[in-house]
This record gives C-alpha cells, structure tokens and sequence, in this order.
C-alpha cells in the first residue's frame, strides 16, 4: 500500500514536472490561474498579436473589380457583391437570397452571379475577389462545387474564358462592403441590383475609396 502523503507528493511532482515542460500560452481564467500556481507552474502569457492592415486595392487600368461574399444563417443564404472601377468609383452592386443552403453555396453563387453580371454588361476585364480561400480555389478545381451548381460554374468558367479574368482571395477585413450587401440578401425574395450606391454601405465605401486600412489580428 502507498501512503496517501506519498501519492499526493508523486502527483504535484508529476505536474510540476509536465506543466513546466510545455512552452503553450496560458488563456485560462482567474480559478485555473489559481490552481496553476498551486502546482508551481510557470505562467507563459499570450504572444502579442500581430496586427497586419488589410486594404482594399482598386484594379488595374481599364479593368473591372467585384468584391463577393456569402452568408448564411439557420433559416436562409444569401450573396452579395459590389463592383468598382480604376478610380474605385461605385459602378453597381447586388445582394441575391440563395435558399436554404450553407455559407460556401451561398458564396459560390455569389462568385457566378458576379462573372454573369460582368458578362450581360460586356465587362471584358473582371477581378474578381473573395474572402473566401474556398471558393479561390474552386476556380482551379471543378471538384469542389456542389453538383447542384455544376452546370452553372462550368456556363461561368466559359464565360470567363472569353475575358481578362483573375480571381484572388482578401481577408474579410478588405471585403466589408461585399460582407454587408450578402447579409441584406438574407431578408431578400429575389435578386435585387442597385446602380446607385445604397445607404447601408456608403460609409465603408467611402472608407475604401480613401485608402483606410483595417487591423487584422493575428495570434
């Protein structure tokens, strides 16, 4: 039989040990604090974070830029997008409930409704950019659409074949027009286009135009 003093000696001892041997952060509360002292282990506080400035950057000369997201919530989806030009002038923006599907559906419909858009107004130079590294990389694999959309992404690559196209991912912090104008979509029956630049995101754009950054945090 082992003493209770011995086991209790043995346990501290092995915690003591595997608690200072990790080099982790601690993000715990004030009680876990607490215990943890209690033991002897050392404290390793969070890293400072790294702050990088996301900043939305026009297109080149003569070329087309849409920004596009997707949402999603437990009843409904939706997409939106905004396109803007070398001057980072308001050209036309759109907002589309996508049904009853998750997030990446919905930001994929957003990513052909811009390449149609682009095509019914003979934009023959599109950047097209998303926040989502999904749907960037769908655009080099087929694979990764949902079979419902198939038809409808390959009608979209052909279209884009015919035109300048690039398409490039941003952080959500460099796509906040888009990110609003998809959550507008999630109260909308149908496709709804302005060629007006509309209220609810007049701020950001303006924000954008002037160059302003905004801080990502990077832990």
């Amino acid at each position: 039989m082992i003493h209770w003093k011995s086991s209790i000696t043995s346990i501290i001892s092995s915690t003591f040990l595997s608690g200072n041997y990790t080099s982790a952060c601690d993000y715990t509360n004030i009680t876990d604090f607490v215990f943890l002292k209690k033991f002897s282990i050392d404290i390793h506080p969070p890293k400072a974070p790294k702050i990088i400035e996301v900043l939305w950057n026009p297109p080149p000369l003569h070329w087309i830029k849409c920004n596009t997201d997707g949402s999603s919530n437990t009843n409904t989806s939706s997409c939106g997008g905004i396109f803007r030009d070398r001057n980072a002038d308001f050209l036309m923006c759109f907002a589309e409930n996508t049904g009853h599907e998750n997030a990446y559906f919905a930001e994929l419909s957003g990513a052909m409704r811009a390449i149609e858009l682009a095509k019914l107004h003979n934009w023959q130079s599109l950047w097209l950019e998303s926040d989502s590294a999904l749907v960037v990389n769908a655009f080099k694999n087929i694979s990764q659409v949902p079979w419902k959309l198939r038809n409808r992404w390959e009608n979209c690559i052909l279209a884009t074949r015919n035109m300048n196209f690039i398409v490039s991912h941003v952080f959500r912090e460099g796509n906040e027009c888009a990110d609003m104008l998809a959550n507008i979509g999630l109260s909308l029956n149908c496709l709804t286009i302005w060629l007006e630049l509309p209220d609810c995101i007049k701020s950001i754009f303006i924000k954008n135009k002037l160059g302003w950054p905004n801080n990502r945090f990077v832990y």
